[in-house]
């Protein structure tokens, strides 16, 4: 969209100084450009689905919908589920969400450019995710991203020429006792260093995917996606691998126990 506005106190025509000014007009553009990062509608990005994949997805967003007493509800998943199909939110994506909740394009938008789950550009097979949130910067995350991007050369967002990989930095994983922490896919990888990090995208530009500090094994950025949506994770061994808490996450909930006021064995009130 775009508007012409006259300029204040400028754009006189020097021929009508002796008359009545006249102001030039100066365009201005309104919303994001076409370039931008948020923008969801990007020149080559699908409008529409094929008639195969949409019968497919349909069926998969009926089992979605179906767990849900309001259809709208489904939102979330099915936000993942085009996203498992494209790599990240598309044109396509955003219209058979909002044809199959009976919800408007810009329902949808709004949604889907709230949460950063949701991307707004092709995705790499794996998405490294450097937390750079303040426990993880002081720690070193921000020399962590920035070793990543010098490695890759890319910028922060950017995907390696071959699709394999997208370094982003993230909000916080909401795993400080373990900073400074990268995911890759949304599995975390504790303690990093900038060395370890670089090790970690060779591995995965080369093939070797490593095995996560905890969680399950690695999986491409669509199938987690697909994971997310809600879907069955029908890989041997994935689910029983995520794990539990480990002696950082324990520590504090042990040290509250040791310091907390009340009764001890025997009834009696210790401080």
């Amino acid at each position: 969209m775009s508007a012409a506005i006259p300029p204040r106190g400028g754009g006189v025509r020097p021929e009508r100084l002796g008359g009545s000014p006249q102001r030039e007009p100066v365009p201005l553009q309104l919303g994001a450009r076409l370039d931008e990062s948020v923008q969801l509608y990007r020149p080559g990005a699908p409008t529409a689905y094929a008639e195969d994949v949409e019968r497919r997805l349909t069926a998969d967003a009926a089992t979605l919908i179906a767990r849900y007493p309001q259809a709208r509800s489904a939102l979330l998943p099915l936000l993942h589920l085009v996203q498992a199909e494209d790599g990240y939110i598309t044109p396509a994506g955003i219209e058979f969400c909002a044809g199959a909740l009976d919800l408007t394009a810009a329902e949808v938008t709004a949604v889907a450019t709230f949460y950063t789950t949701y991307r707004r550009s092709p995705t790499g097979d794996y998405l490294v995710g450097v937390c750079t949130n303040t426990l993880c910067a002081v720690l070193g995350g921000d020399a962590i991203l920035d070793a990543l991007c010098d490695h890759l050369g890319v910028a922060p967002g950017g995907t390696t020429p071959d699709g394999k990989v997208t370094v982003d930095r993230v909000e916080c994983n909401a795993a400080c006792d373990y900073a400074p922490v990268v995911m890759v896919n949304w599995e975390f990888f504790d303690q990093q260093t900038p060395a370890g990090a670089r090790d970690i995208v060779d591995a995965l530009s080369e093939g070797r995917p490593p095995a996560p500090t905890r969680g399950a094994p690695l999986c491409s950025f669509r199938q987690t996606a697909r994971l997310l949506a809600g879907f069955t994770d029908d890989r041997a061994g994935a689910v029983s691998a995520s794990g539990v808490g480990g002696e950082p996450t324990l520590a504090g909930l042990r040290m509250y126990a040791e310091q907390q006021v009340g009764p001890d064995a025997d009834g009696e009130a210790r401080e």
